[in-house]
């Protein structure tokens, strides 16, 4: 049950952000209304998932969200409605996390006479029993979020066809001879990987409630040197899948998102993939490797990086999977 507030006549805050984009609507609406994207385009987000959906590009969608609200990953559902002709997008959370009683709100774009857009993002909320301190927190949060939300939408449609070329998925894949769950278990316990993987130098792991943890990672290079990078997780055992998005990212990076897939086959073996999702910094890419890096020579080495370290991984997954099953 969600949470409800002391009164149900009680009146809810109301907040409003804006912002100018100079990209047209279509473009800035369509970043809002493909959530499989906004891991990608909103810092706040971790994970998107959609439970149900009425027709692709409008009516009814219902969500489930994980995403960084101050110190914690919070998760919640709800309920969208796209209207594509008026570009418009209501929301009403169904299932909240507390402290929020309910939460919704509207995001309206809307066409300037210059041709760009001008983003309104709406909230109206109420916290449990009607707390002060729990408002205060919410309303703080919201402000927080709604601003790097903005601001994200806002220089992610303004990339114009350039994002094309910033924005890569890739994958790498083991054949396992041995337990989905065993590969799942040596994913899932991160806590141990500096004592089980070469290139992790040290990892500090907590997790706060199951399934939901919060890594931060000094990674070795093949040079020696270390970088630090802090990541959230969603693990979700029951589909021997863990999710995860990075915090702080390397220089050259603005986003980078993953998720560990782990399958059991017909012939009795598994497939564990890892898949990245990265969108490049034009800035840091120069800043990282000279002024005449190129974004081809960005996508190469971060492909090669992040698919050896992930490669290793998998193979360290895979001897642990296969040695399970010889003793058993």
């Amino acid at each position: 049950m969600a949470p409800t507030a002391t009164s149900e006549t009680e009146a809810p805050h109301v907040t409003e952000h804006s912002i100018t984009v100079s990209a047209p609507p279509a473009t800035v609406y369509a970043l809002v209304a493909d959530v499989t994207t906004w891991p990608q385009v909103f810092g706040p987000t971790v994970h998107v998932e959609v439970l149900e959906e009425a027709a692709p590009g409008g009516g009814e969608q219902l969500l489930r969200i994980w995403a960084v609200a101050g110190e914690r990953v919070r998760t919640w559902t709800s309920r969208r409605t796209l209207d594509p002709v008026a570009r418009t997008i209501t929301f009403r959370q169904v299932v909240t996390a507390a402290p929020v009683a309910s939460m919704g709100g509207e995001w309206r774009v809307q066409e300037l006479e210059n041709g760009g857009t001008r983003v309104t993002l709406l909230h109206d909320y109420l916290a449990v029993n009607g707390d002060p301190a729990a408002e205060e927190l919410i309303a703080q949060a919201v402000d927080r979020n709604s601003r790097a939300e903005l601001l994200a939408l806002k220089n992610t449609a303004e990339q114009g066809d350039i994002r094309e070329e910033l924005h890569f998925t890739f994958s790498d894949s083991e054949i396992v001879f041995g337990a989905a769950g065993d590969v799942f278990a040596f994913l899932d316990r991160a806590d141990l990987w500096p004592q089980r993987l070469p290139h992790v130098a040290r990892l500090e792991l907590n997790e706060d409630e199951p399934g939901i943890q919060r890594m931060d990672m000094d990674t070795r290079s093949p040079d020696g040197s270390t970088h630090n990078t802090t990541s959230v997780r969603v693990c979700f055992e029951d589909r021997n899948v863990i999710v995860y998005k990075q915090l702080r990212v390397p220089v050259a990076m603005s986003g980078h998102t993953g998720r560990w897939v782990i399958e059991p086959l017909e012939d009795g073996t598994t497939r564990a993939t890892s898949w990245h999702t990265v969108t490049l910094d034009p800035d840091g890419v120069r800043t990282a490797l000279g002024p005449e890096a190129t974004l081809s020579e960005a996508r190469t080495l971060v492909r090669e990086a992040l698919g050896a370290n992930s490669s290793t991984t998998l193979r360290h997954a895979k001897q642990f999977a296969e040695e399970a099953r010889a003793e058993s």
